[in-house]
This record gives structure tokens, C-alpha cells and sequence, in this order.
């Protein structure tokens, strides 16, 4: 004759405990077996626990290998395809951003600087990526360096962008180009680190180009 569950019997079956030395159990204890069957129950506190502990475990593997790597394998394999990308997308979109800014505001700005990042991106990240597998230059994982000009041509052409927040275009236009000035004083910095190009020589080389391309869009968006 079969009985129905003593909702009691059940609470007590099935209750939350906690091991002395361990994190928190749920008991099942299995009376047909006899013996009492115990499954770990992640907590939120837990699950965060373990992230922190996953990501700092995957920073700290990438710093190793980035020390555990000569000077040179470090440019060619981080640096080299980093500051491509960074170049490219500080001064490539500098003319449709401007352009779009003189033509039809900060909105237009914006979005034209966003979608322009986007797609220098994905291009540079390609390109970077397909043209050596580095297997005969031995610059590393193309993968690893393609992702890495495409986060810097991303990083690069969005942060001029973001000015164009502010509705005002004037204002808008005083801001990025204060943003631009900074990027260009990175990049030169960036060189003369890692690539012992004179502060001053690369200064004025990268201001150059980027001086360029800022009159063609100013250009174009006073036709």
C-alpha cells in the first residue's frame, strides 16, 4: 500500500548544511540506500569566489608569458601589431568623423566615428591575421595579434568619437580635438619606448598625419 510524504519528513530530508571546513551542502539523505548522499550547491558568494579566482589565475598566465618572452618577441608579437592598429584607427577615421561633424552635427559624428572604428576593426584584425601566420616571420599566433590590432584600431578611432556625446558641436569638435592631441602624444611615447624612435621625430609624425587627414575631413565637410 503505497502512503503519501510526510511534508515534515521531507523538510528534514532536505535541508541546507554546513560542512566545517567546506563551503555549503545540500543533504539528500537517500533512506532506501542508507546511506546519506551529499551534493555541493553553489552559492552566489561562491560562483563570484571562483570568478575572481578564474581571472586573476588568467592574468597572472598571460604576465608570465609576457615576461617569459625576450624584448623582441615581445614587439614583434604585442607591441608591433598593437601600435599598428592603435596608428590606424587614431588617423584613419579622424576624416569621416570630421566630416560628418561639419556636415550634420554630433549625432552624425558620432555615429559615422563608431561605425567607421567598428570596421577598421574588423579589417585590420583581418588583415593583420591573414597576411602572416608567423610561422616563417616567427612573430607568434596570428590570432593573438590580429585580435590585438583590432582591439587597438577599435580603441583608437572610438575615443575621438566620443565627444560628439555632447550635442553642442562646437564644443563637441574643442573636446576631440583635445582627444586627439593626447592619442597622438601616446602613440609617439609608445615608439619611443618600445621602437627608440626620438619623442620629437615621431611627435612630428604622427601630428603630420594626423593633420593630413583631419584637413581632408574638414575639407570634404565644407564642400
Amino acid at each position: 500500500m503505497r502512503t503519501e510524504p510526510d511534508p515534515a519528513r521531507l523538510r528534514a530530508l532536505l535541508r541546507p548544511s554546513r560542512d566545517s571546513v567546506g563551503p555549503i551542502h545540500l543533504s539528500l539523505r537517500l533512506t532506501a540506500i542508507g546511506s546519506p548522499l551529499v551534493l555541493p550547491a553553489t552559492s552566489p558568494e561562491a560562483v563570484r569566489t571562483d570568478l575572481k579566482l578564474a581571472v586573476s589565475s588568467t592574468a597572472a598566465g598571460l604576465l608570465q608569458s609576457w615576461r617569459r618572452q625576450g624584448e623582441r618577441a615581445q614587439i614583434l608579437r604585442f607591441i608591433q601589431p598593437s601600435l599598428i592598429g592603435l596608428i590606424d584607427g587614431t588617423i584613419s577615421t579622424l576624416a569621416p568623423i570630421f566630416a560628418a561633424a561639419f556636415l550634420s552635427g554630433s549625432r552624425a559624428a558620432l555615429l559615422v566615428g563608431l561605425a567607421a572604428s567598428l570596421g577598421a576593426a574588423i579589417s585590420m584584425g583581418l588583415s593583420e591575421a591573414l597576411s602572416d601566420d608567423g610561422e616563417l616571420s616567427g612573430r607568434g599566433s596570428s590570432l593573438v595579434r590580429g585580435t590585438l590590432t583590432g582591439m587597438a584600431t577599435f580603441v583608437g578611432g572610438t575615443f575621438h568619437a566620443l565627444p560628439f556625446l555632447i550635442s553642442d558641436t562646437q564644443t563637441a569638435l574643442k573636446v576631440a580635438y583635445v582627444v586627439v592631441a593626447i592619442e597622438l602624444v601616446i602613440i609617439a611615447w609608445v615608439r619611443r619606448r618600445f621602437l627608440e624612435v626620438p619623442l620629437h621625430r615621431s611627435l612630428v609624425q604622427v601630428t603630420i598625419g594626423g593633420c593630413v587627414v583631419s584637413a581632408v575631413g574638414a575639407l570634404i565637410g565644407h564642400a
